[in-house]
Formats: structure tokens, C-alpha cells, sequence
């Protein structure tokens, strides 16, 4: 994929939310119903508790609301509303669902890319400011506790529920967006799958290979197409499926772990939200200042990827 055009409309984020379900899954929880143990749980993915209940509606709606009241923007000055999901609540019409009850009047869709879909509906909301948009409103959300079988030790300590929005504004100049890429390898897709109405289906040690050889790929693509190296990175947020991956990629990299924004020990797998979770958290701790760059990078079923380079505040 092509780094941004010179001379396109840019973006920069200018409000972010996060919405996590009250009910809290610990893996001592788990012991009780499966053949597992919080120790094997941490040791093998890095999890030690997860949230589950609401659905995409109402996460979604918490979330893009708090990223709105962050950005300062009424409902009425959004342009598109672009929803990331691969558990919407109906078979068609969630984001719309969504759009109404934020209280939008501009057009809204859902986009399924699984755990990439974050990144590949941020890429895509940025489309939209370069042909015109104003604003867009961009919301990952995941209910993956409806779709997960709670008796399969492989899946059930991994899998949970969560939203993350971001507000993206039109600017003069370039924008944050510096290099993307968006990627799939399809002859992978028997390795993490769920039928229509079923639950998740995985190979972990097939997924633990290719994932971090995808997120690597499409990750030095990014950089390639943004003109930077992994040193000049200030903020990695890659998607929160295993510790294990992150590692491997921050090592693969060439980066320590202090540089990774990490929240799948508290928030487990939540697919399209753990990228936009995971950079809320990381700045509304303080962690990204002005000029840093910033790699958002996953992977997800079918098998996608996406990654993109952001210099934070943008650039002229």
C-alpha cells in the first residue's frame, strides 16, 4: 500500500473514548469451570482478567461518546460515523443503530477486517477527509464474549469485551498520518475463524507464527511508506492478542517493551477495540506529546493486517 499523497487533505486525532463493561473476569473465575489455572493463563498470554457484558451498541455509543465530548464536537458536525466490528448486534444496521442513539446525522456503516479493524477503519476515515469530510468519528467495538465457547480451555481465557473511539478532524497540511498499510493473507484463514451464529475457532501455535510475521511485514511497510525507522518510534500499540506476540514483535522490531502500550493483562483479546483501548490508556496516562511517532499494528482472523504511522498533533 502507498504512503499518504502529498497534498491530500490530513487528519489529526482530536478525541478519544474507551467504554469496558462493569462485569470483570478474573482467571480465578475460570478455574472454577475449566481444566486451567491463573498461572498458565498469565504464563501463555499475559492475561489476568477480562471484561464481559453490554453489547456493540452500547459500548460503541459510551465510547464515541466520550470521544466527542473530548474533541469538543456536537453530533451534528460529524460527517461519517465508520463502526469496526466483527460482532455487530444485528446482521445489518448496527452502526446505524449507533448513529442514532449518538445523535449523528451523517452517513454510517460497520467494517469487518476482525482484530486489523481499527487501523483499517482508520485509514479508511481518513479516505473520506481527503475527498471532503470534516470529521469522522471512528469507533472499534467487540462483544467476542457472545461468540466464544466458555468450555474450550484454548479460547475461553483469552476472548472479551470492549469499544474505543476516535474523533478525526480535517487540518491544513499533511496531517498525522504518515504511512499505512493494509494487508490479508487468505490461504491462513482456516487458522482463526468462526462460522455465522458460531463461536472462535483457532490454532494457536500457527496463529503465534504468522501473526507476528504479518503485524512485522505490514509494520516495516508502514515505516518504509512514513520515512522512519523503528528508532524514531516514541509509542507502539500493537493489537493485544498475547503477550507473547507483542514481545516477539517488540524484539523483532528492535524495541524494549517500555515502548509498548500494553492492556491485555486488565482488558484480555477485545479484536477491534484493543487497539483504540490501548491507545486511549496509553494518552490519557500521558505517554505521547506532541511530534512523537506512534505505530498501530495487528492482525486478525481471515488472515488481515494493518499498521500505520502517526506523528502526533500532525504536520504541515
Amino acid at each position: 500500500m502507498p504512503a499518504t499523497r502529498q497534498g491530500a487533505t490530513g487528519a489529526v486525532i482530536s478525541g478519544w473514548g474507551i467504554a469496558l463493561p462493569d462485569k470483570v473476569v478474573t482467571n480465578q473465575d475460570l478455574e472454577a469451570t475449566l481444566d486451567t489455572s491463573d498461572e498458565w493463563i498469565v504464563t501463555r498470554t499475559g492475561i489476568r482478567e477480562r471484561r464481559i457484558g453490554g453489547s456493540t451498541v452500547s459500548l460503541s455509543v459510551s465510547s464515541g461518546q466520550a470521544a466527542l465530548d473530548l474533541a469538543g464536537v456536537t453530533p451534528d458536525r460529524i460527517d461519517a460515523l465508520v463502526v469496526a466490528t466483527t460482532t455487530p448486534d444485528r446482521q445489518w444496521g448496527t452502526a446505524p443503530m449507533i448513529q442514532d442513539q449518538l445523535g449523528l446525522r451523517c452517513g454510517a456503516y460497520e467494517l469487518n477486517a476482525a482484530c486489523s479493524g481499527f487501523v483499517y477503519a482508520l485509514v479508511n476515515a481518513h479516505g473520506l477527509i481527503a475527498m471532503g469530510a470534516e470529521r469522522v468519528l471512528v469507533i472499534g467495538t467487540d462483544t467476542l464474549s457472545r461468540i466464544t465457547d466458555w468450555d474450550d480451555r484454548a479460547t475461553a481465557p483469552l476472548f472479551a469485551d470492549a469499544s474505543g473511539a476516535v474523533v478525526l478532524e480535517s487540518v491544513d497540511g499533511r496531517g498525522q498520518l504518515l504511512g499505512w498499510d493494509l494487508d490479508a493473507d487468505g490461504s491462513a484463514s482456516e487458522l482463526l475463524w468462526a462460522t455465522v451464529g458460531g463461536t472462535i475457532n483457532m490454532e494457536g501455535k500457527e496463529v503465534f507464527r504468522r501473526a507476528v510475521r504479518i503485524m512485522m511485514d505490514s509494520a516495516e511497510k508502514s515505516m518504509r511508506h512514513a520515512g522512519i525507522t523503528a528508532d524514531d518510534l516514541s509509542l507502539i500499540v500493537p493489537h493485544q492478542a498475547n503477550i507473547r506476540i507483542i514481545q516477539a514483535a517488540c524484539e523483532r522490531l528492535g524495541v524494549d517493551m517500555e515502548r509498548a502500550a500494553v492492556t491485555i493483562d486488565h482488558t484480555g483479546n477485545t479484536s477491534s477495540a484493543s487497539i483504540p483501548v490501548a491507545l486511549a490508556e496509553a494518552l490519557d496516562d500521558g505517554r505521547v506529546k506532541t511530534g512523537d511517532h506512534i505505530l498501530l499494528v495487528g492482525f486478525g482472523g481471515g488472515m488481515t493486517a494493518a499498521s500505520a504511522v502517526l506523528r502526533w498533533g500532525g504536520t504541515s
